[in-house]
């Protein structure tokens, strides 16, 4: 791939963040996402929607192909929804788990939630909290691009995993993990990592889990990577939400750069797939969950264990020739940067609750944040 600065070289992006609707006053979830996209909705149109539980909503950026973009969406559509739901006594707020919840969150009414309510009912009774992600989406890709390109990522996605670690807390308790919200998600069917099959063997496979019941339809594979059964892209979905949309952003910028150079190495026929065992890669992802960045990993660079911090630089080095032709090398580095400054989302809810020993102050920081886009 050439250095040339030409974004037909680059994938274009999207990212869906997962917010919870909290009370202002005490922190805990409450269910007013009808209301909050009844007034959010004029404005953002098919940018914000319904999610699993009526405590969520999601946004969604419009394909982007510069980082600028994709950024001046997502806090536009933030500050929508919190002006949205400001009348209510509420606000956005961005974290993997809820800080304080009610014991039995209510359930969207659309008839696919409840459908998949139903299907996954020990798991959802068994999860404490509403779980909130950070999806990206990476295109335009043809179905056997996006498999492949899934194939490549494979053992890259533990370190974003661990880049992006903020649920310390759930249901009002620290759970000792960084993201309480990947311990949680990896007990549901089909989440983990994705298999390495080329567009042949995807459909044999979708289509025997469709027809043994093991998922309702293919929008319930919930591999960590997938092919988008809506758009033509691959919808990367391990990575828990976060308040401070700068992080977002990081992981959607090094995921196009890594991607971009991964697919243009598979088109040129030079790299091979990652067939990293599974075993493997679901040890360095409980490891991702459990420690974040302090935590060790796997690096792919070498093959070996190593802090996952070391990962990361891994990581934005194999990515800088796609991140340095998107334009997004210099905001890569220094966005990386603050998060080694000031660190992850699971350190800085600690942080807050360590100063004031009070998770409604947690969950009300956690708005603070998600509105100051």
């Amino acid at each position: 791939m050439s250095g040339r600065s030409r974004l037909d070289d680059v994938l274009t992006f999207g990212v869906e963040e997962e917010l919870l609707l909290v009370d202002r006053d005490s922190g805990v979830t409450v269910p007013c996402a009808a209301e909050v996209l009844a007034q959010a909705a004029p404005a953002l149109g098919q940018r914000v929607g319904e999610e699993f539980y009526a405590t969520q909503v999601e946004i969604r950026t419009v394909p982007a192909q510069r980082a600028c973009a994709l950024r001046a969406d997502l806090a536009q559509a933030r500050r929508l929804c919190a002006a949205a739901a400001a009348p209510l006594g509420a606000a956005p707020a961005g974290s993997g788990c809820a800080v304080l919840t009610s014991p039995t969150p209510r359930l969207t009414g659309s008839d696919r939630y409840r459908a998949v309510a139903r299907r996954l009912a020990p798991f959802v009774r068994a999860t404490d909290s509403e779980l909130s992600g950070c999806h990206v989406h990476l295109g335009t890709l043809e179905r056997g691009e996006a498999l492949a390109l899934s194939a490549r990522l494979r053992s890259w996605l533990p370190i974003l995993q661990a880049l992006a670690v903020n649920s310390p807390f759930s249901a009002g308790r620290e759970r000792g993990w960084a993201s309480w919200r990947a311990a949680q998600y990896a007990r549901w069917p089909t989440v983990g990592p994705a298999p390495v099959v080329d567009e042949p063997g995807y459909e044999t496979l979708a289509r025997r889990m469709v027809a043994a019941g093991e998922v309702r339809d293919r929008k319930m594979i919930y591999w960590y990577a997938r092919p988008s059964e809506r758009w033509p892209t691959l919808e990367v979905r391990l990575c828990d939400v976060n308040a401070d949309l700068d992080l977002d952003v990081l992981v959607a910028v090094l995921l196009r750069g890594l991607g971009t150079v991964l697919l243009a190495e598979f088109r040129a026929g030079r790299e091979e797939p990652d067939h990293t065992e599974d075993a493997v890669l679901l040890d360095v992802h409980d490891q991702a969950g459990r420690h974040g960045l302090r935590g060790r990993g796997l690096d792919p660079a070498t093959g070996l264990r190593a802090p996952f911090d070391n990962c990361l630089s891994s990581l934005v080095e194999r990515a800088r020739p796609g991140l340095r032709a998107a334009g997004d090398e210099h905001l890569a580095d220094r966005l990386v940067a603050q998060v080694r400054r000031v660190g992850s989302g699971a350190d800085r809810q600690r942080a807050v609750f360590a100063r004031h020993g009070d998770l409604r102050r947690v969950a009300a920081e956690l708005a603070a944040v998600t509105a100051d886009c």
